[in-house]
């Protein structure tokens, strides 16, 4: 093409009398001009690249098509192809942001595309979509075994899946997306169902509630007691989260096999209901009746009597199970040996059957020393009996724990004439309401019983 101009040049040159240097002149200025554009095309090129790079994401897709678009306008007809191919969109996007430059209504402030735009939800293409994923989720669903997912975990990606086999074309994220518009959320199992209840259950509450206040304004010590889940020794993994450095965390052993030479700690706590503080008693041997009782006795000569010094009586708030069962024969002739040690009047009262849960040592004590040792190994009976006396909140709990090293044998009985005689002499006293729960033991047969 420049050489068929230069010819054109050169006849008319000589047509005319003109010689061939100004030829090369008028040459070299349009090849100047040339040269110029082409730089200022390639500045304002890689300003656009600049001003894409440091101010695209902080516009909206109506933004970002309206400076296209203007930058394209000012460039001419071509400026649409120029802008496109220079900043690497298509040239539709450029062609709709020249036109919305003299759109006479706008869309509103913060809105990007027109009433209607953009791709549909897949919902909006397959109308069945939502009931497929719908009883897929469904909690009435999980005992149909014509159910897909009857014997799989519901997770998006096994949601997807099973749409995807009955025709419904959605990913994960779509799944995702639907379960939270429906309503779902993830959620582990809530423990909420107690069992059969008993039909005295709320009664009794109200009777152990009774009895904690009349004792409490006498002065007598109320405690509540129980035995926290036994725990593994040694590199075990425990449940819970430290802080460690990135790539490190504490390594324990795969297994969770008993290790024979360190065994098990069993902490059975005592919680002084109106002193805010606890006593926790780590028996290395057997969770029996005499441990127990074993423990509230510490408790009381180091603890109990101490704080309460004008006390004559003792109320115990336990559940109805384990070493303080309420059936437990052990369990009441430890606790008459001990009324008659120290001369305290004990009275115990059991919660209902299925309500364990509620003992307030539960969640005034035992939750707060599980936070203080989570994700921790508890390597030996000596850092289970420190971690626990370092459990504090911010309510001013204090607890106090001791290594029992005793050793409490399994299997004793305790024959019918033992109980006959403690009811008998007037030691154990069972009340009119519920006398298997709420029960007292006397040091002195001969008191006056005002239950």
């Amino acid at each position: 093409m420049l050489a068929e101009w230069l010819r054109t040049s050169e006849l008319e040159d000589s047509t005319v009398g003109r010689t061939p240097v100004r030829t090369r002149d008028e040459i070299t200025s349009v090849l100047a001009a040339g040269l110029y554009g082409f730089v200022l095309w390639r500045w304002r090129w890689s300003r656009w690249l600049v001003v894409l790079r440091r101010c695209g994401p902080h516009l909206t897709e109506r933004q970002r098509r309206l400076w296209l678009g203007a930058e394209a306008r000012e460039l001419g007809s071509a400026g649409v192809v120029l802008v496109a191919r220079a900043v690497g969109v298509a040239a539709e996007t450029v062609r709709r942001g020249r036109e919305e430059l003299d759109d006479p209504a706008p869309p509103p402030v913060g809105v990007s595309r027109r009433a209607g735009g953009g791709r549909k939800r897949a919902e909006a293409h397959d109308p069945e979509l939502v009931a497929a994923l719908e009883r897929l989720v469904d909690p009435e669903s999980r005992g149909d075994p014509m159910s897909p997912l009857r014997w799989t975990c519901k997770s998006t990606r096994a949601l997807a899946a099973a749409l995807r086999e009955a025709g419904h074309q959605v990913s994960e994220f779509v799944v995702r997306r639907l379960l939270t518009e429906l309503g779902y959320s993830l959620q582990a199992n809530a423990k909420t169902a107690e069992g059969r209840q008993h039909p005295d259950r709320d009664a009794q509450f109200r009777y152990l509630n009774e009895q904690v206040s009349a004792h409490q304004a006498e002065g007598a010590a109320v405690i509540s007691v129980d035995t926290k889940k036994k725990e593994f020794v040694g590199e075990y993994k425990n449940g819970g989260r430290e802080w460690h450095p990135r790539g490190q965390p504490t390594e324990v052993n795969v297994y969770d096999f008993v290790d024979e030479e360190l065994g098990k700690a069993i902490p059975y706590g005592v919680d002084d209901l109106a002193a805010n503080t606890g006593w926790v008693g780590v028996g290395a041997d057997h969770d029996t009746a005499a441990f127990a009782v074993a423990t509230i006795g510490r408790w009381w000569d180091a603890v109990g009597q101490p704080t309460h010094p004008r006390a004559t009586k003792l109320l115990i708030t336990a559940d109805g199970g384990g070493s303080n069962s309420y059936r437990g024969r052990l369990w009441k002739t430890e606790l008459a040996a001990l009324a008659a040690r120290t001369g305290l009047q004990i009275t115990v009262c059991h919660l209902p059957p299925g309500t364990s849960k509620w003992n307030k040592i539960e969640h005034r004590l035992f939750s707060h020393i599980s936070m203080n040792w989570r994700g921790r190994p508890l390597t030996s009976h000596e850092v289970i009996v420190e971690t626990i006396g370092a459990t504090t909140t911010r309510t001013g709990l204090s607890v106090h724990a001791e290594l029992d090293q005793a050793t409490y044998p399994t299997g004793i009985k305790i024959p019918d004439k033992q109980i006959k005689a403690l009811q008998t002499t007037g030691t154990l006293v069972r009340h009119t309401f519920h006398g298997e729960w709420n029960y007292t033991l006397r040091a002195h047969p001969d008191t006056p019983d005002s239950n």
